[in-house]
């Protein structure tokens, strides 16, 4: 039986894994704050060709998309744009990733947010067994397959970068 402690402790992301039953990993470490994916990357001793950050824009039509790519690169905001059938997309500003998403900036996970927006991942994901991605939380990870992430939330594989 699970303590208060251990029910505090879980995110949104984490339950959603749980809860399909998922093979994975919840990977937590100490962190006040909110540290570049590549940061983060090394702290964890982890490849960030394999450690992917979650970004959220919003398109000209209104329509919000999820992207994700690995930590040490940038989004191509054209190919973000035409891998969602998109004239333009821009990223959201800092304030309104809680009240979009439900998370913080550094904990922004692509499972579990208020809404599922259409998401979409680097195709370099396809490279690894495993990738690993925010739990939901500052100072939390999920490793897991990326044909698994797929499976649980629809995402599409895109060249993004």
């Amino acid at each position: 039986m699970s303590s208060k402690k251990d029910k505090a402790a879980k995110t949104n992301a984490l339950r959603e894994v749980e809860a399909a039953g998922i093979p994975h990993r919840f990977i937590t470490f100490p962190c006040e704050e909110a540290l570049s994916g590549v940061e983060v990357a090394k702290l964890l001793g982890a490849d960030p060709a394999r450690t992917f950050k979650t970004l959220v824009t919003q398109a000209k039509s209104g329509q919000h998309y999820v992207f994700m790519i690995p930590v040490a690169c940038e989004l191509d905001l054209k190919k973000a744009a035409r891998a969602a059938g998109e004239k333009a997309v821009a990223m959201i500003p800092t304030r309104e990733l809680l009240p979009t998403t439900g998370y913080v900036h550094g904990g922004c996970s692509p499972i579990g947010m208020r809404t599922a927006f259409p998401t979409f991942i680097d195709e370099t994901a396809q490279l690894f067994d495993t990738i690993c991605f925010s739990g939901g939380r500052i100072g939390c990870q999920i490793e897991m397959s990326p044909d698994d992430l797929q499976k649980l939330i629809g995402l599409q594989f895109a060249d993004l970068t």
